[in-house]
Formats: structure tokens, sequence, C-alpha cells
């Protein structure tokens, strides 16, 4: 592999992280009384977000839209199933407030891997999914279609909090 392929990989990571680090910060600034400071950040999130697109178009990394429904069933199972189940039992062996939202995310990827397996079932018959309401919850990142449900099954989140995206 070339040392612009291993750059480009990190490269990636390093603004996709930022983006959203940056989206945090922009939630934090707007909660303590700064609009534009958190207008900033969301804007060097969005600045951040081009970059690593660029990038993950640089790496040939989007492909066709069942391409990109297998290579999100393939990251979304690996995160439920090999990479976040260590990752909770260290933490629940330790007491980490990490178990918390390690927990929801081992039980929130299976359900997105789902999600997208049946997206790619539908695009593979050369249709678009049916489903036209999504609806996320804010907690714990279950994504349900259709309606939201009376409680979020993952962490019990009344489903009126949700948000239809």
């Amino acid at each position: 592999m070339s040392k612009s392929i291993d750059n480009l990989k990190e490269a990636f990571a390093g603004e996709s992280q930022a983006h959203q680090k940056y989206r945090s910060f922009a939630a934090r600034a707007e909660k303590d009384g700064f609009p534009n400071v958190a207008r900033l950040f969301l804007t060097a999130a969005e600045a951040e977000r081009i970059h690593a697109d660029g990038h993950l178009k640089a790496l040939d990394g989007i492909g066709s839209t069942a391409d990109n429904l297998r290579a999100a069933v393939d990251g979304e199972t690996h995160e439920a199933t090999e990479m976040y189940p260590p990752m909770l039992q260290q933490a629940e062996a330790e007491g980490h407030r990490a178990r918390r939202m390690f927990k929801y995310a081992v039980q929130a990827e299976a359900i997105h891997a789902e999600l997208y397996r049946r997206a790619l079932e539908a695009v593979l018959g050369g249709k678009d999914l049916a489903e036209t309401g999504f609806y996320l919850c804010p907690t714990c990142g279950h994504i349900e279609f259709g309606q939201p449900p009376e409680t979020c099954p993952i962490c019990g989140l009344k489903g009126t909090a949700f948000v239809q995206v």
C-alpha cells in the first residue's frame, strides 16, 4: 500500500473525528449561551466534513448504493459483534461510565445492520425503501421505521422524544 493511501486513511479518520467533535462542541457552546461560538464550531465542522468527503473519494471509498449498503452492513455488524462487546466488557469490569454508551451501541449497531440489510434487499430488487418515516432515539441511537415506538427498546426513552429524520 502506498504512503499516500495510508495518509488518506489517517486524514479521513482525523477529519471525521474533528467534524463530530466540533458538532459536539457547538451543542455545548449553544447550551452555555454562546450562539456565535456555536456557529463557528458548526461552520468548522462542515469544513472538516468537506475534507473528510474529499479524502474518502480519493480513497475510492464511495461505490454504488448497493456497494455502500454492503459496506454499511459489514461495518455495523463488525461494531455490534466484534468491536463493542469487548469494550463493554472492559468498561463493566472497570465500572467505567463508558459502559452505558457501549451497551447502547452494541444493540443499536445490530439494528442498524438489519435496517441496512433491508435497504440492500430493496436496492438489489431495483426499488427504494418503502418506508418514509425514520425516527431516531436521541439517547442511544436506535432507529425505527414508520413510527416511533411507545418506548425505546434499548434505553427506555419515551417514543415522543424520538426525532424524525
